[in-house]
């Protein structure tokens, strides 16, 4: 029986901007994405995100919230692969490494050109984060 591949991806923020890498592997070689990858047997997907993240960026995660689950078979040219997306904030000196040629800090409001449907997680991502800042409004009142 075949199913699907699973993935991990980070919406990762580091001091209110976003971190993304560029990818050195095809698909969308050279283009932005988001840090992440394919969870490994015996791993949960949330520290998928994490180790992702740490690989890529250099930078520490820690995981604020679900952006959501994107799974349509295709998302990605390599073949059908699930992707679990977060929010999570980072911590530490930024590196590239691993599958990426450079990792960068960009404006959540002029993002480049992304691989895959990473335009659209962070257009989740940003839904997400207005309504946590109203809820925390919400909350102080």
């Amino acid at each position: 029986m075949k199913t699907p591949f699973l993935a991990a991806d980070a919406v990762l923020l580091l001091q209110g901007k976003l971190v993304l890498i560029r990818r050195k592997n095809p698909p969308y070689q050279g283009f932005y994405a988001l840090p992440g990858g394919f969870v490994e047997i015996g791993e949960t997907v949330e520290s998928a995100a994490i180790r992702e993240t740490k690989e890529e960026t250099g930078l520490d995660a820690k995981i604020l919230d679900l952006v959501g689950v994107y799974s349509d078979p295709g998302r990605d040219p390599r073949g059908h692969v699930v992707s679990i997306a977060y929010l999570a904030e980072g911590f530490g000196e930024m590196a590239s490494g691993s599958d990426a040629t450079s990792a960068e800090v960009v404006s959540l409001k002029n993002l480049p050109s992304l691989a895959f449907d990473h335009r659209k997680i962070i257009k989740d991502a940003l839904k997400l984060m207005q309504k946590r800042q109203c809820e925390q409004r919400e909350r102080s009142v």
